[in-house]
């Protein structure tokens, strides 16, 4: 089986350092980590220790795609909340998270958490050590520490969205800390630490792009960008927000360009290039993933991977609520319905579902079943759609947010929109984030930011806690948001547990 099994758990925000060793090119971060530890207080001393430990911060991602052989991943757990996949896999968490009757002892919940406060302890280490570290390049001293802020701000954004009140903690912890076990901070003062640090990351002197996979000044920006959109949005509603998300994105709209070809999305060629402005990357010999096994049909001989899990299946409503014409919708583009069977290419398996073909990785389907796909975090469309989104709330329909997402039904091959008010134009952009960023973890915090859910068997948008998914579930309030994960309410006297949890 080709699935990482490890399960991170963190008592309190107290965590053991670990870095990744050096090399050149696109397989910066992706080296073996080093098998030892080490002290914090004897390691900061070079620029190769510092260029380290940040590479281990891109490491740290690795958990969004961690599986295990029932089919559970954080990926996954954060799209079956939006209620557009079906799980036909063994999972009985998965199914749970579907039918809305999961609870605080998932382990998804507790991975994602402990994880991302990983990711936080270390960047703030690296925060406050590299300054301290001479003689070292003061421009690459300066780039290092952006990407800390970056990661600080990216990890921080996750928990924010997903866990609402969490502990803002920006100063590396001791056994002897008083906020090793802290209490919980309110969102909007999560968020003006997650603005700060974006904005710390952009005066870091990035490169505007970076083909190597590591951080650039468009990721910052539509990060930045993406989190102004989200506060002018539910809970905190600062309208004012828009036009600061109009501002972010704009530029970056300059320096990226769409692919021509869907497949580009997930092949090895086109790895940190073109529409990819980040991307958590993989490499066979170093890191490897299941998002191929995790996303195919259960069961069924697709490729030469050892599991077929079919943990995350999009609805046939959803496929069908496409328009007409829509290439994504056609056979091997976002999706697929059948494929020949690994070792037998004449027998062509019927799926009897669609299946993600916008993940299916066909090197590893056809060589080793050792996936190396990288997993896409933020990509031109959704910068595209943030840009058109705001700038719709600030000014109504302009030319400019026109243009922005008619370029991505262009390349869908759909008609051109125009004429629309105000209003329609909202849920165009609404239901074009949908169509396109469909299935990468984008539609349940599209839901928490908007209080609305696409229903596809109406192809509108209605009140969440008012409507059915295609499975039948009304949307539970409480769902908004994940529970504190049981375990580190035990750990921790001060954290209370969310409304309903």
């Amino acid at each position: 089986m080709k699935f990482n099994f490890k399960k991170y758990r963190v008592g309190g925000l107290l965590l053991i350092l670990a870095a990744a060793t050096v090399n050149s090119g696109c397989k910066k971060y992706l080296d073996e980590q080093a098998k030892t530890d080490f002290v914090k207080n004897n390691y900061f001393t070079s620029s190769n220790q510092a260029q380290t430990f940040v590479n281990g911060l891109y490491n740290i991602m690795y958990f969004f795609q961690n599986g295990d052989a029932y089919g559970e991943s954080p990926f996954i757990t954060m799209e079956l909340f939006a209620g557009h996949a079906t799980s036909l896999g063994q999972s009985v968490n998965n199914g749970n998270v579907i039918h809305q009757r999961t609870d605080a002892v998932n382990p998804g919940f507790e991975t994602v958490w402990s994880n991302c406060y990983k990711g936080i302890a270390n960047a703030n280490l690296a925060i406050e050590k590299i300054p301290g570290i001479s003689p070292m390049d003061d421009g690459l001293k300066k780039k290092l520490i952006g990407e800390a802020y970056f990661f600080r701000a990216f990890y921080y954004y996750h928990l924010v969205r997903l866990y609402g009140d969490v502990p803002l903690i920006t100063t590396s912890q001791t056994v002897s800390s008083p906020d090793l076990y802290p209490s919980r901070t309110a969102v909007a003062d999560v968020y003006k630490q997650i603005i700060a640090d974006l904005q710390a990351a952009e005066n870091s002197g990035m490169p505007n792009t970076d083909a190597t996979g590591r951080v650039s000044l468009g990721a910052v920006k539509t990060l930045l960008a993406s989190v102004y959109l989200t506060t002018a949005g539910f809970p905190l509603k600062q309208t004012e927000n828009y036009a600061k998300a109009v501002s972010e994105i704009q530029p970056v709209l300059g320096w990226y360009s769409l692919f021509t070809d869907y497949a580009y999305l997930h092949d090895n060629a086109h790895k940190n290039q073109q529409e990819l402005i980040f991307q958590i990357n993989y490499l066979v010999g170093t890191q490897t993933n299941a998002i191929p096994q995790l996303t195919i049909p259960f069961n069924l001989l697709v490729g030469a991977y050892g599991d077929h899990l079919g943990a995350m299946i999009p609805t046939n409503q959803f496929v069908a609520s496409y328009e007409a014409g829509d290439l994504r919708t056609q056979e091997r583009q976002f999706y697929f319905s059948s494929y020949p069977q690994y070792g037998n290419p004449s027998n062509i398996i019927q799926f009897g579902e669609h299946a993600l073909y916008k993940y299916f990785h066909v090197e590893s389907a056809a060589q080793s079943g050792n996936s190396d796909e990288n997993w896409t975090l933020l990509r031109l469309p959704e910068a595209q759609l943030i840009f058109a989104e705001a700038s719709n709330e600030v000014n109504g329909p302009t030319a400019d947010a026109y243009a922005a997402v008619n370029a991505i039904r262009a390349r869908a091959k759909l008609a051109a929109l125009s004429g629309l008010t105000k209003d329609t134009f909202r849920q165009a952009i609404w239901k074009e984030r949908y169509h396109e960023l469909a299935y990468e973890n984008k539609a349940y915090f599209d839901m928490q930011r908007t209080h609305m859910a696409y229903l596809p068997q109406s192809n509108t948008f209605a009140d969440p806690t008012a409507s059915q998914t295609e499975q039948g579930v009304t949307f539970k309030d409480q769902y908004y948001l994940w529970p504190i994960p049981q375990r580190e309410i035990s750990t921790n006297s001060k954290l209370t547990q969310n409304p309903g949890w």
